[in-house]
């Protein structure tokens, strides 16, 4: 089994407790097959059964603790300093362990804002508490831990999500070829599904609703299943939101085709003003996404470009991190609402990947809307694939 991405992870996280001045980092776990923490994946090669513990120290020190019939798949990583199994409960051994390493504060995964950060369950907190009353440890949130540990890519994760941004884009290219009039939403989508059956991966998120297919003027907006009632026609607009699982990593990408009627030779007005006004909302995203920045600045800035076109205020962050998941935590690059918590607060850094993405609905003829999948370099950013900068025509 290939631990190379776990081990990338851990050392980051141990360089993360450093900067931040945080003793000890705490995840724990429990039947994560139908419980799952979202920091799980990162530092374990398996899901787990019974209580487990995986404990990193700021000084380096990393230690295991599992039951019997799992600790074997940590004690394989080579990375644990000490593995330790127990059977009939992880009380002794979790105290044994906190009373011989001291730690003054210990960092567990809840969160109200990064719900990324926010895998422990209330009932294993409350089992935490109960182990360590009496004790002198202080529990508190991992947030400061999980994001920069969710939103620094390495070089191992960089790489995945790459080729899962790859593959989409060639998908995109056999949509094109396949797209006619008379193809309803739920066809389309069968016909991406097909094709993801071929190179053996699965959506970035639900298979009913990834991709979305939204045609026309009617089709309805947001995380919505493709349906029969809606069919492609000359003369109208065609947008797909998809993403596919490669190598456990992401992508998710939108756009938008224009079915031209035969004897048409432009583009309408309003459609290519639409497109126009969310590219350079999108490019207004990206001029200001460098490290250092709050990520409510990026949002603002294409926020405002969208509005001076002409449109509405969309009702969405304009990005979200990418990685292991479609929602991948850490900084948010939305708006300052009370929904997104302090996540449009947080500051962008280097080695982030993000969607840069937002719609405008034309009338008489549906939505326009893009997006991207970007990586935040030391002075910018760079586009993952190639980003849509005209109308996909399909002439019919």
């Amino acid at each position: 089994m290939d631990y190379t991405l776990q081990l990338e992870k851990i050392a980051q996280a141990v360089e993360i407790l450093r900067e931040k001045n945080v003793d000890m980092w705490l995840t724990f776990v429990r039947e994560t097959e139908h419980n799952a923490d979202p920091a799980l994946p990162l530092i374990s090669p398996t899901n787990v059964t019974w209580h487990t513990a995986l404990i990193i120290t700021r000084d380096g020190h990393k230690v295991a603790i599992a039951g019997r019939y799992e600790i074997v798949n940590f004690k394989r990583m080579g990375i644990w300093d000490e593995t330790i199994s127990y059977d009939q409960s992880i009380q002794p051994a979790l105290l044994e362990v906190l009373n011989r390493l001291k730690p003054s504060q210990i960092a567990v995964n809840y969160s109200e804002s990064d719900t990324a950060a926010d895998g422990l369950s209330h009932g294993m907190y409350l089992t935490l508490q109960r182990y360590l009353e009496g004790t002198p440890y202080t529990l508190i949130s991992a947030e400061d831990v999980l994001n920069p540990l969710r939103g620094r890519k390495t070089p191992g994760e960089v790489a995945r999500i790459r080729a899962a941004v790859a593959l989409t884009d060639d998908i995109i290219n056999r949509i094109t070829a396949y797209l006619k009039p008379g193809l309803t939403e739920l066809e389309i989508a069968q016909f991406v599904h097909n094709e993801y059956a071929k190179e053996g991966v699965v959506p970035s998120w639900d298979h009913a609703y990834c991709p979305t297919v939204t045609t026309g003027p009617d089709s309805p907006v947001g995380h919505v299943s493709p349906s029969s009632e809606y069919v492609t026609k000359a003369g109208h607009l065609l947008r797909i939101d998809q993403g596919v699982i490669l190598n456990e990593y992401i992508s998710d990408i939108q756009r938008v085709w224009y079915l031209q009627p035969a004897g048409e030779t432009s583009i309408p007005a309003p459609v290519q003003h639409a497109f126009d006004s969310v590219r350079a909302a999108i490019m207004a995203a990206a001029e200001v996404l460098k490290p250092g920045v709050e990520g409510w600045v990026v949002d603002d800035a294409a926020r405002k470009t969208i509005v001076a076109a002409g449109y509405p205020e969309y009702q969405h962050a304009v990005g979200h991190g990418i990685g292991r998941t479609v929602h991948d935590g850490a900084t948010l690059l939305g708006p300052r609402w009370e929904r997104y918590g302090n996540t449009p607060f947080g500051i962008v850094e280097a080695d982030n990947c993000y969607t840069l993405e937002l719609g405008v609905q034309v009338p008489g003829y549906g939505l326009v809307s893009l997006e991207e999948d970007v990586i935040v370099t030391d002075h910018g950013i760079e586009w993952l694939g190639k980003p849509q900068t005209e109308i996909i025509v399909v002439r019919v």
